[in-house]
């Protein structure tokens, strides 16, 4: 596959659902109104962002007119995308499949371009690096360092459940503290993906609701109930019937049903995943109350409350002293 001189640009939203919903990449500025109405000159943004906002510094002004400007004139049709959404802590990749579209309807995001998604990946398939450039304090913004890395992950042979591992620091790219926080979970799904695979994940989930308070009992090996970790808050019901699932494509309905299907009357169910859960296994759990399911993002929020109280096997294996814990039971939610 050729990318020929088409850029690739990054961009971050707050409505992770419009994006991948309405399949557009889009940034707001409201008041600066249609963008093609513009002269199309950077001198010209810079002016009328002065207008619009003037009261804005110096080096807001050269920032922001200069995204709006690159987003209306600079971004053509067949360029790339790479878009980090937060809602499931996916790397989402696309091309630009439409000319600067200003939609004046729009509650914020009136700057707008089509996109077609092409493909939607989990972090870890990614350097530390690359994430780090993508993680820019700005909206929108060109990616250079590691384009080639984002490009090589739309051949059809990538293959999403690597896990890339960084042998050196890059120094190209600074972190902010919202990228500490977020190299710091990308690190911990690294570590899960790299160390627990099946049963051995299903081991690392006992002792986390262990560490949560809660007494478990891991099913034998083998077993064919459907079962994998029996927990309860103390000696009397309910029972908690846990089922865990290493598998690096996302949860489908008939999964979650197996674990439905091997439940008593009384039982609650919890469902544990590094994945995310398919747009029907979500509707499945939204109808049946007495299910929970985890994915890979919640397990990680989880696993930064309760760390202190993991086994001294599992902090081993996610040394996260020397890197950053941002979350403590007192104050997590």
């Amino acid at each position: 596959m050729a990318y020929d001189e088409k850029r690739i640009w990054g961009i971050h939203t707050k409505d992770d659902n419009m994006f991948l919903q309405k399949s557009v990449i889009a940034i707001g500025w409201k008041d600066m109104g249609d963008l093609s109405k513009i002269e199309a000159s950077r001198e010209a943004f810079k002016e009328h962002y002065m207008q619009v906002y003037p009261d804005a510094k110096k080096g807001s002004v050269a920032n922001g007119a200069g995204m709006l400007y690159r987003f209306a004139h600079e971004v053509q049709v067949g360029d790339y995308v790479v878009y980090p959404s937060k809602i499931d802590r996916m790397i989402n990749l696309g091309t630009v499949e439409s000319e600067y579209i200003y939609d004046g309807d729009a509650v914020e995001y009136v700057q707008q371009h089509k996109v077609k998604w092409l493909k939607h990946l989990p972090r870890t398939a990614f350097s530390q690096g690359a994430l780090y450039e993508i993680g820019s304090a700005m909206s929108f913004f060109s990616v250079k360092n590691y384009a080639d890395e984002y490009l090589a992950a739309l051949d059809k042979n990538f293959k999403k459940t690597a896990v890339t591992t960084d042998t050196e620091e890059d120094e190209s790219v600074g972190a902010t503290a919202e990228e500490i926080v977020e190299s710091t979970k990308d690190f911990i799904l690294k570590e899960l993906s790299k160390n627990l695979k099946g049963y051995d994940l299903e081991e690392f989930v006992a002792d986390l609701l262990k560490a949560m308070g809660y007494r478990t009992k891991v099913s034998p090996h083998g077993g064919d109930s459907g079962i994998d970790i029996v927990a309860y808050k103390d000696e009397l019901p309910p029972r908690i019937m846990v089922q865990v699932k290493s598998q690096d494509g996302d949860i489908k309905e008939t999964t979650i049903q197996s674990l439905k299907g091997a439940m008593r009357e009384g039982d609650y169910g919890l469902f544990v995943s590094m994945s995310n859960y398919t747009k029907n296994a979500r509707k499945y759990l939204d109808n049946t109350p007495i299910i929970r399911a985890i994915n890979g993002t919640e397990l990680v929020d989880l696993i930064l409350k309760y760390y202190e109280d993991l086994s001294e096997k599992y902090r081993k294996m996610i040394p996260l002293k020397r890197v950053y814990i941002p979350v403590t039971k007192e104050g997590a939610e």
